[in-house]
């Protein structure tokens, strides 16, 4: 399989330093080399451009929404590039900085794919809009702007309008959820697997529901969206938003296995490795392995 590295080295979604020496930590990790082991093609396209914008600025574009002009034209980028690699057969593997790049990743899938999904694999929903979030940080906010809720200059990144449908999107591992993040659960039904379903279920049958949703409805294409704060916070000290009760790393690599094995994974985004959080670089060892991991069951 030719696959693409995209790095994206944004904090601002966050509003935390850290998330941008992401990629660079990776690629010190060998990433090309690590992945490439198991017979693939890999490309690194380097970095996307981010603008530097002086920290009493963030709010110039919006009184509510951190770094929004930026956030904007990064995502902007991003979904062509994604968009671009899907098309010229290679599968993009956006590598992070914060979670508000997965807007512009859905984005580009989007335009690629009719027929797919999103599972966002996250302790957080990242469902709020600029109404609902108490941090107007909007890596919080980028899955609610990929299904068209909220603020329209986010809605309409690369396109117009909705990205994905929702019942089209699986959040899995959730336990850290806002009240309004709550109540568009609610109004929308959205597909939500909670910590507390994977415990009393095993990680194993919550994939299978999910598996099943997605054959139900002959699903091509599958963005996978993986943010370290899935796994229990006791793993993942480099990560900005950690939380605890959460799963394994055993149940983490499950998960990963079991969805690229389906052969329907045709992108994915790695995110919030924070380096200047980490102990002893334990947590980007772990995410090499990861990657190691999930690439080893991809073809």
């Amino acid at each position: 399989m030719d696959i693409s590295i995209i790095g994206v080295p944004i904090f601002y979604g966050a509003d935390k330093r850290g998330p941008e020496q992401g990629p660079a930590k990776l690629r010190e990790k060998n990433i090309v080399e690590v992945i490439g082991k198991h017979g693939h093609r890999v490309f690194d396209f380097g970095d996307l451009f981010v603008p530097v914008v002086e920290e009493c600025n963030k709010f110039f574009s919006h009184p509510k929404m951190k770094y929004l002009e930026p956030i904007i034209q990064v995502n902007n980028n991003l979904a062509h590039l994604v968009y671009s690699s899907i098309k010229g057969g290679s599968f993009p593997l956006v590598i992070g900085g914060d979670h508000s790049i997965g807007l512009g990743s859905i984005a580009g899938v989007s335009k690629a794919h009719k027929n797919f999904a999103v599972v966002w694999v996250d302790a957080h929903g990242d469902i709020n809009t600029h109404t609902t979030s108490e941090s107007g940080n909007v890596h919080g906010m980028s899955l609610a702007k990929s299904m068209g809720l909220g603020y329209v200059d986010l809605t309409d990144v690369y396109f117009k309008g909705r990205k994905v449908i929702p019942e089209n999107v699986f959040i899995v591992g959730a336990r850290d959820l806002d009240p309004g993040e709550y109540n568009y659960i609610k109004e929308e039904n959205l597909n939500v697997y909670t910590t507390k379903r994977i415990e009393e279920k095993g990680i194993e049958h919550v994939v299978n529901e999910v598996l099943e949703d997605l054959r139900s409805k002959n699903i091509d294409a599958l963005h996978l969206s993986f943010d370290l704060d899935f796994i229990d916070a006791q793993f993942v000290p480099g990560t900005g938003t950690a939380v605890g009760e959460g799963p394994s790393i055993e149940d983490t690599k499950t998960l990963l296995k079991v969805l690229a094995e389906t052969k329907l994974v045709k992108s994915m985004d790695f995110v919030e490795l924070n380096p200047l959080l980490d102990k002893n670089g334990v947590t980007a060892d772990l995410a090499i392995d990861l990657l190691d991991w999930t690439f080893k069951y991809m073809c």
